[in-house]
């Protein structure tokens, strides 16, 4: 008798203990990898978990989680490391030009590094190149010395603000062998340029996913520096509002003033800090009604930012006007001239609002110019064509806001011709006056 209650009471526990195992075992198997088992709060597993885990932990911030079975945590990236990414996700995201325009987000790489110290050599020894025969005879010895084909294989390494920095060397490299407008995959351009050249040319037109680049928005707002570093952090566009600035390739020798072509792009630089009111004018109009109470003290508000940076083209004329000047400059800014190259973003933002540039010199005029901007920057344009179409049937209204409109279109001609007449001084000598500012 004593043996049989044995036995029956060693049965009894084997099966609790296999029941016990088998629920334990399915509630593991419900539990998800980044949380508590089901019907357990987070109290008790924060509890449970010293006693359950292993005697060494790594903390959860900064470690991945793996799946379990693995034996070891990968640790998090170290902060500022780039992680490899995916073809095609290294793609620009579009961002808001309210926070600082059509500047770029960060200040221009100044100094190049490595293999690319000999491309940022060639642009500083081209932009001061007497001719356009000395700055090809550059480019054909660095084809010589297989510096090109160097480079070109290097293109798809570099992160895209270094690709931006290499891009505005090119551009100075293209203007001053005069071949700012050339396509470098056109089968006719390699009669004209040299064929290495021209494939790193557009290793880096792909990388940036810009073709038309050898421009204003390029040559300028990539091309300037700080000249002492500021003493704390302050956004892009009143750091260049504000401080003192310089090129980073200089179309004038070192050691000698800057030339005038160093100051208008200087000069467009701070265009663009000082236009940035103009955006955030530019947004709020956006989608507006013509009889909405807001939109003539935009107007006014856009009539007074106009007349400010017509302002500071005269500020910067003076200047300009004594600065040193030589014919290879002349024919650089006459090329660019050529291929409505010298259009300030900011110009074209207000065209964007006010539609001067729809009515006085055509859509395909328009087009035209912007093609020198980046992809995401003509998306913005083309954005606020269509929503401020309804601000501007104010064009063909009378009354108070309708003449508020057309203040700002004539505001807008104003600074549009005291730009002309920048680049024109830039361009060749010249002793007459800009036109008096309103």
């Amino acid at each position: 008798m004593g043996d049989r209650v044995t036995t029956m009471t060693t049965a009894a526990a084997t099966t609790a203990m296999s029941t016990a195992m088998s629920t334990a075992m399915t509630t593991r198997a419900t539990v998800p990898e980044d949380g508590a088992a089901a019907g357990v709060t987070a109290e008790e597993t924060a509890q449970a978990a010293p006693a359950a885990g292993p005697a060494h932990q790594v903390p959860v911030a900064s470690a991945h989680r793996v799946p379990d079975g693995s034996a070891h945590r990968v640790p998090a990236p170290r902060r500022g490391a780039e992680p490899a990414l995916p073809d095609g996700a290294g793609a620009p995201a579009p961002r808001d030009p309210r926070a600082h325009g059509f500047l770029p987000e960060r200040p221009p790489v100044r100094a190049m590094i490595g293999t690319w110290t000999r491309l940022d050599a060639m642009a500083r020894a081209a932009a001061v190149a007497p001719d356009r025969a000395a700055a090809v005879a550059l480019v054909e010895r660095a084809r010589r010395a297989e510096e090109l084909t160097a480079l070109r294989q290097r293109v798809s390494r570099l992160s895209l603000r270094n690709a931006e920095a290499a891009a505005m060397r090119i551009a100075v490299i293209a203007v001053s062998c005069g071949w700012c407008g050339l396509d470098p995959q056109a089968p006719a351009a390699r009669e004209v340029a040299d064929e290495a050249f021209l494939e790193l040319w557009a290793a880096i037109a792909h990388r940036i996913d810009h073709d038309q680049f050898v421009a204003l928005p390029t040559l300028a707002l990539h091309n300037w520096a700080p000249e002492r570093k500021p003493r704390r952090h302050i956004p892009i566009d009143q750091l260049a509002r504000t401080e003192a600035l310089v090129p980073i390739v200089r179309w004038a020798p070192e050691g000698q003033p800057l030339s005038r072509l160093d100051r208008l792009m200087l000069a467009a630089t701070r265009l663009e800090a000082h236009g940035i009111w103009l955006f955030r004018l530019a947004d709020t109009l956006a989608g507006r009604a013509p009889d909405d109470s807001s939109t003539p003290t935009a107007l006014r508000r856009l009539v007074r930012v106009q007349h400010a940076l017509r302002a500071q083209l005269h500020a910067e004329a003076a200047e300009l006007a004594a600065a040193p000047a030589t014919p290879q400059q002349g024919a650089v800014l006459g090329a660019l001239a050529e291929q409505g190259a010298l259009e300030p973003p900011v110009l074209q933002a207000a065209d964007a609002v006010l539609g001067i540039g729809g009515r006085r010199m055509g859509e395909g005029r328009r087009q035209l110019l912007r093609r020198h901007l980046p992809a995401q920057h003509r998306a913005w344009l083309s954005a606020m064509d269509r929503h401020c179409a309804p601000v501007r049937t104010l064009a063909h209204r009378g009354g108070p806001d309708a003449a508020v409109y057309r203040e700002a279109q004539e505001s807008l001609i104003a600074l549009r011709r005291t730009y002309t007449a920048l680049v024109q001084t830039a361009a060749r000598p010249t002793t007459a006056p800009l036109p008096a500012a309103a």
